[in-house]
Formats: C-alpha cells, structure tokens, sequence
C-alpha cells in the first residue's frame, strides 16, 4: 500500500469512532481526492445519506481546486436539500510531501438546535440568523455539478439561452475555481446542462485556462 493509502485506511476506525462518540446526529466521512466522482472510502453516521463511493459536495471540489494551497475548513454551517442543517468541519489530509490527497469530515445535524435558536430569537424578539446556504450532497456526483451550474442561474436570473459570451466565460471560471471541472464527464454534463455543444462548452474552457484562470 501506498503512504497515502495507509492514511485511508487507519482512518476508517477512527471515523467509527468518532462518530459512535458523538452519537446518532454525527456523520464522519472520509474522502480520497484521488478519485473525485467516488472520494467516500468510508463513512460512519448518516448525517447527509451518502455511503461509501458517494461523491464529495461542492465544499470538497473548491478545495480539491486549491490543491496544496486548500487550508481546512472548521466550523462551518450548511443546508442540506431536504432541510437539515448541518455544522461541519473538514480536515484536509497530507502525505509527507504536504500533498493534499483527501480529507476527514465531521457533520452534526443541528436542526433541532437551529430550530430552538430560532424560537428564542423570535421570542427574544432579535429577529433570526441569516439565510444558510443550501449544501448538495450526494452518492452521485452528477446531482452535485447541476447544483452548481443551477446555483448560477438562480444568480443570473436569465434563461441559459440569454447568456452573452461573456456571462458563460464568467459561469464557466466560477465552475473551474470551484473544481466543477475535475469531475469526468463534467464538461458534456454542463453543455447539456446550459443548452450548448460539447465543442461550444470545451472551447469556453480553453478560453478560459487560456486566460490564467484558477
């Protein structure tokens, strides 16, 4: 086994572990990067309904886009589709040469706790939080890109057809920062998405890499 691989897999128990700890509203997931599509080596819990070859959720990709630059990300918040919310962290993993090559993931679903929040709010009369964002997961990674690309839209407001040539250059750098593109199949799976060719979408993100996108 590879040093990376070793890593894996001493981190499966402790995924068990972790989770068995902290109880029925844990989910601890273990992601290999080096296999985007199906990065979920193991998993504990089932905070987020994903099981082992599951996919990584839109947080993933962006680090998987930073590379050995991505810093780990604590204590953040989402949503998920249908409804719970979620406080995560995810602790990137390195080899000896500082290689980022997967990562640990810890969500709690504190859905109850957000709900009680928002009562003492409303009763307090401080009014509530701001709006979560909503976070896709997913086993397949396909439901997680059109997530993305619809999340755009919803940003544009204007149907895909309306789009100027600059706006899809913009939409296709924002998929690239966000490591839309490191999914195989993700470049035919956006062009259909968005209404243009296969040829039309890979010219896009030649233009782009082209231009020094990130």
């Amino acid at each position: 086994m590879s040093e990376q691989d070793t890593i894996l897999a001493a981190l499966a128990p402790v995924a068990d572990g972790i989770a068995a700890t902290l109880g029925s509203f844990c989910e601890v997931v273990v992601h290999d990067f080096r296999r985007p599509e199906k990065s979920v080596v193991a998993i504990a819990g089932s905070v987020t309904d994903r099981s082992v070859g599951g996919s990584m959720s839109e947080i993933g990709m962006g680090l998987l886009a930073r590379g050995d630059e991505a810093e780990d990300q604590l204590n953040y918040v989402t949503r998920t589709a249908s409804g719970k919310l979620v406080k995560s962290s995810t602790m990137l993993l390195r080899d000896s040469d500082g290689s980022v090559f997967g990562a640990l993931c810890v969500n709690l679903d504190v859905t109850a706790l957000g709900q009680l929040r928002t009562l003492v709010g409303e009763l307090a009369d401080v009014g509530t939080a701001a709006e979560t964002p909503t976070t896709t997961f997913a086993d397949d990674v396909d439901a997680v890109v059109d997530s993305i690309v619809d999340e755009h839209q919803l940003r544009l407001n204007k149907p895909w057809a309306a789009l100027s040539r600059e706006e899809r250059l913009d939409l296709f750098r924002s998929l690239h920062a966000r490591g839309v593109f490191a999914m195989r199949r993700a470049v035919p799976q956006v062009a259909a998405r968005i209404g243009i060719s296969r040829a039309s979408a890979y010219n896009y993100l030649a233009d782009i890499r082209d231009q020094g996108a990130s």
